[in-house]
């Protein structure tokens, strides 16, 4: 497939799909989009691209479709549900599931939509609302190889960094990683500014010196920041972070993988929403460790 004659759609144009929509506008690429909120598209056609009336309109002519979505039954719905697309593309498209996602339920949709000859990839990406704004995301792919290749110039218009993991749900299965080690990282920031604050010690001159050191990390650098100041607008919502660290603990709970680290920040996080915090930035889960520290009462209201 050559850039200039790829039809592509989006379906799902959230923090992170709005702003990788973008960049495959820019880019140049034929572009259709959809959202079950069409205000959200609006920053895409400005760019250029079309405004489908549903999941299926936006996909029947495409040759890439790629997916945002919050959850697993998202997915499904829109693949295989009333309208879904596997209905509508033809034989040879490709789906991209940037999404995260369960890597079972994935593996399935791939062989559904294979048997259709229709190929899927799962591409879970990381970087955040800034990487996707920017073009600068990583990329896990699981699926195919070959057909990784055919719709790269998609994926370099949105990532810098793309990684062939393996088969399909191979790029979930790393993402879950990725969830697992950016949590761990988040839990200790926030329990040492905690420490920090208890001790009467002013916690942005211990993070400058920490990011002088063994500990830096970009935790450290942007979610560490946000915390002191107590700076929860969402960028990555608690409740999708909490659903991402589930997937992984179910994972590792399937294949007899011994998570204490995980499983404990999973019920930090479960605690966070039941505090009414949902839809914060999940770095208010370094609030509620100040609040059971008793450094505060309460770091931040719902919002």
């Amino acid at each position: 497939m050559r850039m200039e004659s790829l039809k592509i759609a989006f379906i799902g144009l959230g923090v992170m799909g709005g702003g990788m929509a973008a960049n495959l506008a820019r880019k140049g690429f034929a572009l259709t989009v959809f959202s079950r909120t069409p205000a959200k598209a609006a920053p895409v056609i400005a760019l250029g691209a079309t405004l489908a009336g549903s999941a299926a309109a936006a996909a029947r002519e495409a040759d890439v479709v790629f997916l945002c979505l919050p959850a697993t039954e998202d997915v499904a719905a829109v693949l295989f549900g009333d309208g879904g697309i596997a209905a509508v593309m033809a034989p040879g498209s490709v789906v991209v599931d940037t999404s995260t996602i369960d890597p079972v339920a994935t593996r399935e949709f791939a062989a559904r939509l294979s048997a259709g000859g229709i190929a899927m990839l799962d591409c879970p990406v990381s970087g955040g609302q800034k990487g996707a704004a920017d073009g600068t995301l990583s990329c896990m792919v699981g699926g195919p190889a070959d057909v990784l290749e055919r719709v790269r110039p998609c994926l370099d218009a949105i990532a810098t960094t793309v990684v062939h993991i393996g088969d399909a749900g191979a790029g979930q299965v790393a993402k879950a990683c990725n969830q697992v080690c950016v949590a761990a990282n988040m839990l200790g920031a926030a329990e040492a500014v905690a420490l920090a604050l208890r001790m009467g010690v002013d916690p942005k001159r211990v993070r400058e010196a920490l990011l002088g050191g063994a500990a830096r990390s970009t935790v450290l650098e942007r979610h560490t920041l946000r915390l002191i100041e107590r700076d929860f607008t969402p960028g990555f919502r608690a409740r999708l972070m909490e659903k991402d660290l589930r997937i992984a603990v179910e994972a590792m709970t399937r294949t007899g993988v011994y998570a204490p680290v995980s499983a404990g920040i999973h019920q930090l996080l479960n605690a966070l929403l039941q505090t009414g915090r949902a839809d914060a930035d999940w770095g208010a889960v370094g609030a509620l460790i100040q609040e059971l520290s008793g450094v505060v009462e309460r770091a931040v209201a719902p919002p």
